[in-house]
């Protein structure tokens, strides 16, 4: 499972990506004179464009840091996207953003995220007989967002997702809402300035528990053993 994130980060990106979805619907459309079918076009690219800056700027004020020349550490893998770099007692994580079309979809595939994935090796399964592939030790998890089809401007969901290493399924996926729920208030600080480094070493803590992730329309095999029981 992807280490535990502080819960003022995923709230201040939450606000910052429906604040910026919204705004980049309202700019397009109000001020840009152009037709639906091409402001529906223009708009998507500035959605995500706002949205990946503010996705930095929130994550550098809770201590993040982008990674240096594009370089994931230990590697070289470059990255084209802003990726930042957070260490929470000594484990390493990359933190991406990513647009879906849909909740539980998987994000389109670019180099940036196929560098990312590929820190992901160890977690998937596989019979490693020669102990080959990277190791790195840090884990690659990136912010989803799914705007929402039926009302201009808003966003359906935000999750959190780590991709396998080959990119073809979720080793984990969960709303924000759902990830976060349980922890207690994270730690209010913030840095002023850009972080002298990416080490956390306070605030964070491990769920005790992780559901297994199952596709929407799947059946949950739990439940099926429960209503046997049952």
């Amino acid at each position: 499972m992807p280490p535990a994130l502080f819960k003022a980060l995923l709230l201040d990106l939450e606000d910052r990506c429906r604040a910026e979805t919204l705004q980049a619907h309202k700019m397009i459309f109000e001020h840009s004179g152009l037709d639906r079918r091409r402001a529906r076009r223009v708009e998507g690219i500035a959605r995500y464009n706002m949205m990946e800056k503010g996705f930095a700027e929130v994550c550098q004020r809770h201590g993040g840091v982008t990674l240096l020349d594009g370089l994931i550490p230990h590697s070289k893998l470059k990255t084209f996207q802003p990726f930042m770099r957070f260490e929470v007692d000594g484990q390493g994580f990359i933190f991406g953003l990513a647009a879906i079309s849909e909740p539980s979809a998987l994000p389109s595939k670019n180099m940036s995220r196929k560098a990312g994935v590929t820190l992901n090796y160890s977690l998937s399964p596989r019979f490693d007989f020669d102990g080959s592939g990277p190791k790195t030790g840090d884990i690659f998890i990136l912010l989803l967002v799914s705007r929402d089809h039926s009302i201009a401007g808003m966003i359906e969901e935000l999750a959190i997702g780590v991709i396998d290493s080959n990119y073809e399924q979720y080793l984990f996926y969960e709303s924000i809402q759902n990830y976060i729920a349980g922890y207690g208030d994270a730690p209010t600080s913030t840095h002023d300035g850009p972080p002298s480094s990416g080490v956390v070493t306070s605030g964070i803590s491990l769920k005790t528990s992780v559901k297994t992730f199952v596709p929407r329309g799947t059946k949950n095999p739990v439940d099926n053993e429960e209503k046997e029981v049952k």
